[in-house]
Order: C-alpha cells, then structure tokens, then sequence
C-alpha cells in the first residue's frame, strides 16, 4: 500500500502523469494471430494486448498470446507522433502456470501470463517494472492502457481505476480487484500503472461481466517462472533473470543516454516526488539496479532469503512468490526500512549482493562489483557516520581475501567447434568500386587451401552494387562446396575498400529461405587497400597531414599490435560514442597512442553526424588495427547503446584471444537468426580480421586452374 511519506511534494502532478502515460502508451502494443494478408489494422486478427518489459520482450496474458497458432503471433507497436508503425513477429517463450490453457469452463488460470520473444530486434520503448509486488498496492487508485476495437478501428486507449483488495490474500496476492471503469474488450494483457511511484504494477487479466472493472495479475508473478534445472553458466540460462536484467541495463541505459530527446521514466518519476525505499532517489535507483543487473544473479532464492533475513528490521513474511533476483531484494526492503535506517539498510544489502557466491563469474564481473562497491562507498559518505564507512570497508578488504584465487571465468558466449582461428581452408572474396562507375562493382573469388594454394574461381567485371548478393550467390556456393567440412563450414572472408565496409555480407542470402550468410560461417571483412594513400580521393580531416596515409604507420606496428591481441586477453575502445552521445573518431595519431591490446568498436558506424566519418574505419587501418568490430546503424537517433558496449566488452575480453572473435561472432550471428534474444545486441554487428599473414588476391599468387 502506498503510504504518504511517498507522495512527496506537491508540484505538477497533472503534467508528470500526462507525461508518464505517453511512456505508457509508447511502450504498450497490440497482439495479433499471424497469416497470410495481415494487414496491421485489421480487427479480425486482433488478440488483445501486451507491453514491452524489456528490449525485444512482450509481457502479455497467456490467453491473449496463446490465442495465436502454435505460439505464434504478431507484434503491433509504434505509432504515436512522430513514430511509425512496426510489425514483427514473434514467438511464446514462457507462460506462467507452465502449461497455460482453459478449464473445462472456459476460464484461464491464474497468473494467466506470457512471455513473447520477438524474432527480431526492433527499436521501442520500454515500461518501467516495479520491483515490488503488488500485494502491498492493497487500495487507492492505478491507471490501465491497452487496446481495442471501436468502429471497425483499432484504438488505443487508457483509464483510472480503484483497486479494491486483493484475491487469494495478501500473502498469495495473485490478483488485484479492480473496479469504477468499464473495461472494453481487448485490454487484457495491458499494463497496470501505480500513478504515485511511476511504474507498472501489474497486467490486466480479465474484465468483469457484470458491472464495471475487472481483475489484474501482480507483476511478481512472472517470478514463478521455471528455474533451470541445472546451474547457471550465463545470464540467459534463466529466463526471468534474463528479461530483468536486461530491463534494469535498458533503464540505467536510457537515463545516460542524452540524446533521447524526451523524457525518461526516470525524469518522469522525479516529477512524481518518489523516493524509492526512503533513501533513494529515483535516478539513483536506475543506477543501482543497473549495477545489479551486471552482476551474476543469486545462486538460488534460499540464498538471497538468507541474506534478507540476516539484515536488521527485515519484515518475516513476504509474498509469494518469494523474490527471485537482486532487483527483488531491493524491493522488499522498502516495506522494512526505517526513515533513519533507510540507507544503512540498502548499503548493509549491497554489501551482502557483493559478498554473495555466485553461479558463474563472466569477463564483466569483477568489474560490476567494483562499480557497485563504488557506490557503496559513496553513499556510506553520506550518512556523516565514520564508523559505518569503517566497517564497510573491512568488509569489502575481507570479501576480496576470501577472492584472492578466482576460479577461471566462463565465456558469455560459446563457439561450436574449437572456436579458434578462422579455419583453413577458406574463401576469400574481394570486391572493389569502379572508379567512374562507383554504383558498380568488380568481384574477384577464391579458394585459399590448407598448404596456402590459391584457387581461383570466375570473376566479374561490372556487377550493379545493390545486385551483389544475387550474382554472388551461386559462385559463392560453389566456393562453399570447396572448402566445407562436415560439421565445420569454411570461412567467408570479404576484402573491401575502406568505402564499402558497410556492406552487410553477412546478412546476404543464397535463396529468400535460406539462413544468412554470418549464421552459417564465420565471415569477417578485411581491408583491400590497407596501404593505398586514400579511399576514392578522400581526404581525412582527421589526419595531422597527407603523409599518415602514405605512411601506414611504423615497420612492425601493425603486426605488433596483431601479435598482442592474439597472445593477450585485449579490451576494447569505443571510439564513436560515449554513453550514448555520439563523438567523432580520433585522428590516426591518437589511435596509434592506444595499448597495443586494444580492439576499437564503433557503436554508430554509418551515422554520418561529422564531416569527417566517411573516412573513420580508414583512420583505424591506417592506425595500424587489423582487429575492430562496429555494428551497421540502423538511423535510430535514440537507441540506447549501453548494452552494445557492454557486450561487445565481455565478447572481447571473454574470447581470451583475438583469434576466437570470427568463431564467437559466427554464433552471435546465428543467434540472431534463430532469434535468441540475448544475441540481439550484436544485430548488425561487423567482425574486421585482416590477418597480415594470409594472401589477398595479387599478382604473385600461387595459382591453379578452377
């Protein structure tokens, strides 16, 4: 129940709700049956409603979801001003009780919730969860949005409503009753806003038959789902730590990106006056779940129980189900806190998240408990009390005594295979611009064997650049059929001019059903000019003279730098955008200044926002890099990037070598195509591996006839 000491001040209510349901409705989408000729409007195929929990996940009604086919549905979103309508399809993933379907009455048991994964990433916004259950909203007032039909048309539409007690009791808290509004059909499966604290609190289930209102699931109750049989070895084994985590990061994320250009969730509950817990402001929540969700998750709930209930003024009883990951932890310590203990009580938890053992320890997890001891120690500063700030810190030097021998972490992504170095043999494709015809292209394929012989294929002349992948197709195939193993398909290497580095190879296809060209083989991009003065006569900016490009870069730099990332775990170097504002991409003499061990990542390849990006992946060949990875911008000025960052990090640090990047990259790539969400950050992604020891297409090669 919300108390008073929560409203905080007086100020605008009116606007910051009028601004907290445009977040709403943003986020809040429609479900559609998939099949042939479905148009987005029409009424015929509408299921109900549903909203985004998490990037590229739909939480709805499991009668609303399962109302598909076989799971299948489709997604509906966008719309509002200024933003276009979106279809994707998208697939059941989970439903809560596991096995969802009606009695012999007809009736949906409760929670009566679904999980969509999308089959592909999509740019939308995304619900603030409450990390509270709903049992303690026992009365006042919420807000619903949702969706349905009026005058053959489909509407978008929202209300108040009272909530009027619980059903099951307020331990079980299974469902909210909610009355004083009608509740069109079509609704079920929308979000339940707390207009107080901003943030979604439950997921209309059912309308009443007589009378107004209806009944709504505690949000909590997705905490029921599954929990793996086996222990975790990443985020994504567990499906509800999965979607959570990457709800908090999304949130973290959004607040730091500056280029959003309206308000967040969080600006709008700072308007609202909450004080999440009575010690946190609502920014400093957003930054502390975020943290949290960087860490691995509790080994089990009885271990995250224990450090509950080993924390003073901890209520004994809580509702079911019992909290499940660090974000429900935090929740429940808001009904225990004292006013003047609030804070010790929050730090006295993190402290315990930090010294908790863990299921797994990826690449980012030492760093994740330092940027959270960080805050800690911050914070105890703030209570103006010595000897708190005293005893945290002997607990943090003995956490990392009981540390001191780690075992060795597990990667965040796996390769099938060995995962090492691309395989002979391999295919090497070469694509070059005609210099009168730049929409036209020259093409050249070979077979490079195990002992080094290079094999030639047909080649071609003047092939339209937008047709490429049509009149490569069978050529390719044929390259294929020469260097494939069973089990172990070849390597697609791609030389291209610094100017088509954002050809999208990987994404080709050889027939409209087969997979993409990255899902089936490693394929990395390699530079076809690395050493040329210039890229089509550009001229670098960037460059302290004309000489950088005629001059590559010192004898042995680039194989220096080579050597380095293959003998030595190497980091990367977001070159192009920092925490979500874009900057343009250093000059090749302070790329030359970076380690030798670095990996330079573009997060925003293709936003030509400076005069000089056309130029910016040459500064990095001419820096004397032959490892980096970028991602294809897909024109969304306001994605938020953190995760990119994030993962392409762990992805580079967790590989141990360089020379696993083309193998962990091809699965990245499969898992996008089998629409694995926790692949979902590297849409796009782009792998540059020039390895100076392996031959390009010249005239000293080795050849034989085809």
């Amino acid at each position: 129940m919300t108390d008073e000491s929560d409203r905080g001040a007086p100020g605008r209510p009116d606007a910051a709700q009028r601004a907290l349901r445009e977040l709403v409705m943003a986020a809040t989408v429609r479900i559609h049956r998939p099949g042939v000729g479905y148009a987005q409007g029409e009424p015929g195929t509408f299921l109900g409603s549903g909203f985004f929990v998490a990037p590229n996940w739909v939480l709805t009604c499991a009668h609303v979801a399962l109302g598909g086919e076989g799971g299948e549905v489709v997604v509906v979103h966008g719309g509002g001003p200024g933003v276009d309508v979106s279809t994707v399809h998208g697939e059941v993933a989970a439903t809560v009780p596991e096995r969802a379907g009606p009695d012999a009455r007809g009736n949906w048991p409760g929670p009566d919730l679904a999980l969509v994964r999308l089959r592909e990433p999509t740019h939308h916004e995304c619900v603030y969860v409450s990390e509270r259950p709903a049992a303690y909203f026992g009365e006042g007032t919420v807000f619903y949005a949702g969706w349905t039909v009026l005058g053959g048309e489909m509407q978008a539409l929202d209300g108040p409503l009272t909530v009027q007690g619980t059903l099951g009791g307020w331990s079980a808290g299974v469902q909210l009753r909610l009355g004083h509004n009608d509740l069109p059909p079509g609704v079920s499966g929308g979000p339940v806003i707390d207009p107080v604290r901003g943030e979604v609190v439950g997921v209309l289930k059912s309308r009443s038959d007589r009378g107004s209102g209806g009944t709504c699931t505690g949000i909590e109750q997705l905490r029921a789902l599954p929990v793996p049989r086996q222990a975790l070895r990443a985020e994504h084994d567990d499906l509800y730590q999965a979607v959570f985590h990457a709800h908090d990061r999304y949130h973290r994320d959004r607040q730091r990106h500056p280029g959003a250009g309206r308000s967040t969730w969080t600006d709008v509950q700072s308007r609202l006056g909450v004080r999440p817990g009575r010690a946190l402001e609502p920014d400093e929540r957003a930054q502390l779940l975020g943290k949290l969700a960087e860490l691995p998750p509790p080994v089990s709930t009885r271990t995250l129980l224990d450090l509950l209930e080993s924390l003073p003024d901890f209520p004994a009883e809580l509702p079911s189900p019992a909290p499940r990951a660090w974000r429900d932890g935090l929740g429940a310590l808001y009904e225990g806190a004292r006013q003047d203990g609030a804070l010790e009580l929050l730090l006295a938890y993190a402290m315990g998240v930090i010294s908790a053992e863990q299921p797994y320890v990826a690449p980012g997890t030492e760093a994740a408990e330092q940027s959270l001891w960080e805050w800690v120690r911050r914070s105890a500063g703030r209570t103006g009390r010595p000897r708190l700030r005293d005893r945290l810190a002997e607990q943090h030097i003995e956490h990392l005594r009981r540390r001191q021998q780690p075992s060795a972490p597990d990667l965040p992504v796996s390769a099938e295979g060995d995962g090492g170095q691309v395989p002979y043999p391999f295919t090497l494709l070469e694509i070059g611009q005609r210099g009168w015809e730049p929409d036209h292209c020259f093409w050249r394929i070979c077979v490079v064997r195990q002992d080094g012989t290079v094999v030639r294929l047909p080649e071609g002349d003047r092939a339209p650049l937008d047709d490429l992948p049509a009149v490569l197709a069978g050529p390719l195939e044929e390259a294929f059929r020469r260097c494939d193993e069973p089990g172990r398909p070849g390597a697609l290497q791609v030389a291209l001019p610094p100017a088509l580095f954002g050809l999208d190879v990987d994404a080709w296809q050889s027939s409209p059903d087969a997979a993409p060209l990255g899902a089936r083989r490693p394929v990395v991009v390699r530079c076809a000019d690395r050493d040329k003065a210039a890229v089509d006569g550009a001229v670098d900016p960037g460059a302290a003279s004309a000489g950088e490009y005629e001059e590559p870069g010192e004898p042995g730099e680039r194989e220096a730098r080579w050597r380095r990332v293959h003998e030595h775990e190497a980091g990367v170097e977001v070159l192009d955008c920092d925490d979500g504002l874009r900057m343009p991409v250093p000059s090749v003499d302070r790329l030359r200044g970076l380690p030798h061990g670095a990996v330079p990542v573009l997060c925003r390849y293709g936003d030509r926002r400076f005069e000089d990006d056309g130029v910016a992946l040459a500064r990095i060949v001419h820096g004397g890099f032959s490892v980096a990875l970028w991602r294809r911008w897909r024109g969304e000025r306001d994605a938020v990037c953190g995760e990119f960052h994030r993962r392409a990090g762990e992805t580079v640090a967790g590989a141990g070598s360089a020379a696993r990047l083309p193998g962990l990259v091809h699965e990245l790539r499969a898992g996008l195509s089998e629409s694995r969400p926790e692949t979902y950050w590297a849409d796009g992604i782009t792998l540059f591996y020039d390895d100076p020891h392996l031959p390009l297409l010249g005239a000293d090669d080795l050849l034989e006839a085809p």
